[in-house]
């Protein structure tokens, strides 16, 4: 199993170097190859994946599996150490699928653009852009960890940057000055841990669980590590950077940054942050709870502010807002320090990027055929009448967006519910009276989510499909559409249902990491 992972990260390595050989006088063909070999590479590597997650011990998640540990850089003991347990699994699966179903969508809508180089680069970054997110939920020493978290910014970057949409450039300036500071700030905290301890590995870093290191030591990384990965998550304030990137974003880099480069932050704080400096994460959650409390409201609050007529929001940066208010529930399970709401957070982290990757290729399709996605304008006077021009895309934003507030039975529900349970009974030592009001808060936040999604549900399915101005042709899910999102409407419904499949994992795994694993 472990040439298994190690074929994970190495495929779409070599996919990517591929796409680099010199090109042909058919430019075109060159193009049509680029976006077939990117469908073929991330559609083994899923595969591989499958095969990893079958292969799997089920019987003990909390062990590291499929490893490889071999010495790299012998003068900083940095090793190539690699391996998966039960709360990198599903996120290492997720990965695979968002990648394979936006390379497969790409084959058919390509995003374009000025000044566009042509689909072998785009789809060279997209397979550059899956290594680095792959490793980053596969390495076990801080400094790859580090580097797996940097390989993914320029990739993203130039995917915003030439082919995104409106203010591409500033919003790709702004993404990759806020990210590169968050990760400057991290490594010193890597950097602090590794010289104390005397070890790079996070295997044994999180089997000390802070001994060898000082109270003062764990505080000031656990400090510069919170701050860095805040940054990524993105905890409010941090979070500014978020919405202008999503805006601009083609649709395939709106899915892969919210499905997959979110969790990367979160899955560092529970990772790294829990384990290996408990004593400084004990001094910090409060603060850290508050922060997701307040960004919950916020999100949705922002979010309510755009759906409202006459705000001229467009459901990208809508979207992009939710994910600010989901995320907290995220940090706020983190937070609580216990088994019960770190599981709802690796949960809510997995269902959010089931049901956000499904909302942003919902609203990529809503403004390729509208050419916007400015709500007032797709809306009109009435409504854009979804269920009447395209029901089956009205029907399937619908369920998207009941999903992502938390209906029972879809996979929004748990994460949020545990994430809320935790901060009910905190660890000890923490606050019990601050966490039930960030619970409280929370609460309220749910039923702001409810209120906005509802608004967007009514404003773009519900209307009169024969209002003045409008088409009434509107092209219902086309079978590429249909293929691409199918799955992740499958899972949302299959984890809401079903929830013991990724607790039955993740639940082990935190428990031996909260322990000192």
């Amino acid at each position: 199993m472990n040439a298994v992972l190690i074929a994970l990260l190495l495929l779409p390595l070599a996919g990517a170097a591929l796409t680099l050989l010199p090109a042909g006088a058919d430019r075109a063909a060159d193009d049509r190859r680029a976006l077939r070999l990117g469908t073929a590479v991330t559609g083994l590597t899923l595969l591989l994946t499958v095969a990893l997650a079958a292969g799997f011990d089920h019987d003990r998640p909390s062990r590291m599996q499929a490893v490889t540990d071999v010495s790299w850089i012998p003068a900083i003991g940095v090793r190539l150490h690699l391996g998966v347990d039960g709360i990198s699994l599903p996120l290492l699966v997720l990965t695979a699928l968002l990648t394979f179903l936006c390379a497969l969508y790409s084959t058919k809508r390509l995003p374009s653009g000025e000044g566009v180089p042509g689909a072998r680069a785009f789809v060279g970054l997209l397979l550059l852009l899956e290594v680095g997110m792959l490793a980053t939920f596969a390495v076990l020493d801080l400094l790859l960890f580090f580097l797996s978290f940097e390989i993914v910014l320029i990739p993203m970057y130039f995917l915003i940057a030439r082919w995104g949409s409106g203010r591409k450039a500033p919003a790709a300036n702004r993404f990759i000055l806020y990210t590169l500071l968050g990760s400057a700030v991290m490594l010193l905290g890597f950097l602090l841990i590794g010289t104390s301890a005397g070890t790079f590995d996070m295997t044994r870093l999180a089997a000390a669980h802070g001994s060898g290191l000082s109270h003062t030591t764990q505080v000031v990384a656990a400090l510069a590590i919170v701050v860095g990965l805040a940054v990524k998550a993105p905890a409010w304030p941090l979070h500014s950077w978020l919405p202008d990137a999503h805006t601009a974003a083609p649709t395939v880099g709106s899915v892969l940054l919210a499905g997959v480069m979110l969790k990367m932050g979160t899955y560092g704080l529970v990772r790294v942050l829990l384990p290996i400096v408990p004593g400084g994460v004990q001094t910090f959650a409060p603060y850290l709870g508050a922060l997701a409390a307040v960004g919950i409201v916020y999100g949705s609050l922002a979010c309510l502010a755009l759906a409202r007529p006459g705000a001229k929001g467009d459901l990208k940066r809508l979207i992009a807002y939710s994910s600010v208010g989901h995320m907290g529930f995220v940090l706020l399970g983190i937070a609580s320090l216990t088994p019960t709401g770190v599981n709802g957070a690796l949960f809510a982290n997995i269902a959010h990027g089931l049901i956000t990757g499904l909302l942003f290729f919902l609203v990529g399709a809503l403004k390729d055929r509208y050419g916007t996605a400015d709500l007032d304008t797709l809306a009109g006077a009435t409504g854009a009448a979804l269920y009447g021009r395209a029901p089956r895309i009205g029907a399937l934003l619908a369920f998207a967006a009941v999903a992502s507030l938390g209906l029972p039975g879809l996979a929004g529900f748990w994460g949020e519910l545990l994430a809320m349970f935790g901060a009910f009974d905190p660890a000890a030592g923490l606050s019990r009276p601050a966490f039930v009001t960030y619970m409280v808060i929370a609460g309220l936040g749910t039923l702001l989510t409810a209120a906005y999604l509802l608004v967007v549900v009514r404003r773009v399915c519900m209307g009169d499909p024969k209002q003045p101005g409008t088409a009434t042709d509107l092209p219902d899910i086309r079978p590429y559409e249909a293929v691409s999102w199918t799955p992740l409407a499958a899972l949302t419904l299959l984890a809401g249902l079903w929830p013991a499949l990724l607790l039955g994992l993740s639940d082990p795994a935190v428990k031996h990491l909260l322990g000192g694993g």
